[in-house]
């Protein structure tokens, strides 16, 4: 049975095709994987399915009472409530059935006897619905999902409002797990998540009863929980069954076959217009070169694979710095309130540092205070001398109207236009992505604009920020390559092994420093 059916849809943003006659369906009990990469559609696509943007042309049709949950790269909290209050707020119809009990309760004594009889009626529907959805079991459901995900760690009594990027969309998930859609639509949920956590997510989803959509570049992740992949390149989407290393040998194949398809063709195509060219003039042959000239007209051409633009990524290396990069007497980082122990920290020239650890211990503040940018609780940071850094951090700034051309302008006005052009293609953006605004690119798009503005200074020290947060398979693998051949100095906060373990000299653990119950 077909829950979402998806018939030739159509859409176009800012001249550019992002999907063409796009056709998808989801059946009963599919995890599904859509894969593609950096700014091919994957979320405009979840958005066209899930109501938030209507397509040029097509269908979408969904089965009738199903109840879908959708977590994007952009849902936000409400400032002012508790991560417990947000979470109970998955359970909010529940809450309201529970106000129209008290008031029906409040209407009985005030109903002649032949009323009565159907409020109490009312009230007894009311009372099956909650009990049937474990109403009074809510609390440690939320506690269940909340430790699931790390969030008892950070407190379910903490603001909203106060807490990390991370933290933030491990609210997000766990209220849309609580809300248990029939249907889960769930776009990188792994980013900002903690190894744990992703392994929690990993065995909630491999156990998932009811059909889920996921995008997510986490190859070993995808291959774990998918059973389908829908792969989306140059507009059109293509299902494959299986997992994500399945739809990898098929669409090979499938390449393989198209390339030599398309130069079969070409060659009978040579053939049939040199025989054209040298008869077409001659009376005795030139029937002979129409007939052919009418078989070449009538061919139905293989089209070219077109190359997909790879990331070219490289850091230009400043003069060597002092042997000492950063050393730390004492430190404490933190806000209104002590995050750490007292620290005492060296970082050589030459090292090149994971810092790892659960979300909400630090991570980033530690970097800001390192570089300067936040003032520490209390201690000392000495950095060494020619000291050049560059810093990638975890978030962009929403609402931002720059296109990717002004961002580089504003750092590096004495650019000229083809020199811009040409840094942003080098990180695989294409002439509609660095044209467009910073708000309505992808988060891999946005990442790689914030990457280019590094790649064009001088550096000795790189200070990342999970790098890897949106970036596709091909761009994660490019990095790579180019943190290995960068010869400076490199300190990496990273959730992902298998990204950072065959670049980094050492690993620092968060967990060792932190005042926080983990």
């Amino acid at each position: 049975m077909s829950i979402l059916t998806v018939e030739h849809v159509n859409h176009d943003f800012g001249g550019r095709q992002i999907l063409e006659d796009a056709s998808f369906r989801l059946l009963k009990g599919e995890h599904v994987g859509l894969v593609g990469a950096n700014g091919e559609g994957k979320s405009t696509f979840l958005n066209i399915i899930t109501g938030k943007l209507m397509p040029d042309a097509g269908n979408v049709e969904w089965c009738n009472r199903i109840t879908t949950g959708y977590l994007d790269q952009h849902s936000v909290l409400e400032k002012g409530k508790t991560i417990r209050d947000a979470l109970r707020d998955a359970f909010k119809h529940m809450y309201e059935l529970e106000e129209e009990i008290i008031k029906i309760y409040d209407k009985m004594g005030e109903v002649d006897e032949s009323k009565l009889q159907n409020l109490m009626d009312d009230v007894s529907d009311i009372q099956h619905t909650l009990d049937h959805h474990g109403f009074y079991m809510i609390d440690s459901k939320v506690e269940e999902i909340a430790a699931g995900l790390g969030l008892q760690a950070v407190g379910l009594d903490k603001d909203v409002s106060e807490l990390s990027g991370g933290q933030r969309t491990k609210v997000l998930l766990a209220k849309l797990l609580l809300e248990s859609p029939m249907i889960l639509i769930l776009d990188e949920p792994t980013n900002y998540l903690d190894e744990n956590h992703v392994v929690w997510l990993k065995n909630f989803l491999i156990n998932y009863e009811n059909a889920f959509i996921l995008v997510s570049h986490e190859i070993s992740f995808l291959n774990e929980v998918t059973n389908v992949i829908y792969h989306i390149e140059t507009a059109v989407l293509t299902r494959y069954k299986g997992d994500y290393d399945n739809f990898q040998r098929m669409y090979g194949l499938k390449k393989r076959q198209q390339e030599q398809a398309y130069d079969k063709q070409q060659k009978e195509i040579n053939k049939l217009e040199t025989f054209i060219a040298k008869n077409k003039a001659r009376v005795a042959t030139t029937n002979m070169a129409k007939s052919r000239q009418k078989q070449l007209d009538k061919m139905d051409r293989v089209e070219k694979i077109s190359e997909k633009i790879k990331p070219n990524f490289g850091f230009k290396e400043a003069r060597a710095s002092a042997r000492f990069v950063v050393e730390t007497e004492g430190l404490v980082i933190g806000y209104d309130e002590p995050l750490t122990k007292p620290l005492d920290l060296v970082l050589e020239r030459g090292q090149k540092i994971a810092l790892k650890g659960v979300n909400g211990l630090g991570k980033s503040t530690l970097l800001k205070t390192l570089l300067g940018y936040i003032k520490p609780v209390s201690g000392k940071v000495y950095l060494g001398d020619y000291l050049e850094p560059g810093y990638f951090e975890q978030e962009s700034e929403d609402g931002n109207r720059n296109t990717a051309m002004d961002e580089l302008w504003n750092e590096f006005p004495s650019m000229t236009n083809r020199e811009v052009r040409a840094a942003l293609a080098r990180a695989g953006l294409t002439n509609e992505h660095i044209t467009s605004l910073m708000m309505v690119l992808s988060g891999g798009e946005a990442a790689k604009v914030r990457l280019t503005k590094i790649m064009l200074r001088e550096m000795n020290f790189l200070v990342l920020d999970e790098p890897t947060n949106h970036l596709d398979v091909d761009a994660k693998e490019e990095l790579k390559r180019a943190l290995k051949a960068f010869k400076g100095t490199i300190l990496l906060v990273s959730h992902d092994p298998e990204f950072y373990e065959s670049i980094v000299t050492d690993v620092w653990t968060a967990e060792d420093w932190t005042l926080k119950i983990v």
